[in-house]
């Protein structure tokens, strides 16, 4: 719980405020998560999340729009028959507190959270910056934000699939990246740039390198 805390306190999260007279604050919730690594590879990770109770938000007040889109499963077939074809290096990384990079652009109020509330500061609840779990816009502020900084970065997006990312590199080979949600698939016949990529992601957002890709959405990869 700490280590959550102190990762929304260093992005920037909230700040405390007062709410105005007659401001609907939404309250918050800790959920906590086992996640199984890959058998004599990952070991099994602890988590503590803070999660906001989005579903008492307003449409049209709280929020507008919501939809985001995920990567295809078949533009990851797609990517893994060019792996296997051409013999590509193939890498993945998680992002940490991915929702948490969002800009919000409507005002939220929250709850302090239970056994955080700030001595002193009672009558203060926290003024949204930054998207939180279950915010009902949180993935589509995260999506805005992660394709407006790759598409910076001279990345193009595929015009079939809004989750697909690709740069041609001089040698004439290209490097892909997939996005789902939080997950990441890259991909390249240079590791070299691969790892350029990962460098400059990880100096955006807050990465998990978790190396050659093992699991896809859950499921153990093999590739032959």
């Amino acid at each position: 719980m700490n280590e959550e805390l102190e990762s929304l306190y260093n992005n920037r999260t909230w700040k405390l405020a007062k709410p105005p007279k007659g401001q609907k604050v939404i309250g918050c919730k800790w959920v906590f998560k086992k996640k199984d690594g890959s058998p004599r590879v990952d070991a099994t990770r602890y988590k503590a999340c803070l999660v906001a109770k989005g579903f008492s938000q307003r449409e049209g007040i709280d929020f507008n729009e919501v939809f985001s889109p995920v990567v295809k499963h078949s533009s990851i077939r797609v990517l893994l028959t060019i792996v296997a074809l051409f013999d590509l290096e193939l890498e993945q990384l998680d992002v940490k507190t991915t929702f948490l990079h969002g800009d919000l652009e409507e005002q939220i109020y929250m709850k302090q959270p239970k056994g955080f509330i700030v001595e002193g500061k009672e009558d203060h609840a926290c003024l949204l910056k930054k998207s939180l779990y279950d915010i009902k816009q949180s993935p589509r502020q995260w999506y805005k934000r992660f394709d407006s900084f790759t598409i910076g970065h001279n990345y193009s997006r595929s015009n079939y699939d809004s989750c697909v990312y690709h740069k041609k590199l001089q040698d004439g080979t290209f490097v892909y990246l997939l996005l789902y949600v939080d997950d990441m698939l890259i991909a390249s016949k240079s590791i070299s740039e691969i790892n350029k990529l990962k460098t400059l992601l990880n100096n955006e957002f807050e990465m998990k390198n978790l190396g050659a890709a093992k699991k896809i959405l859950g499921s153990l990869l093999v590739l032959h």
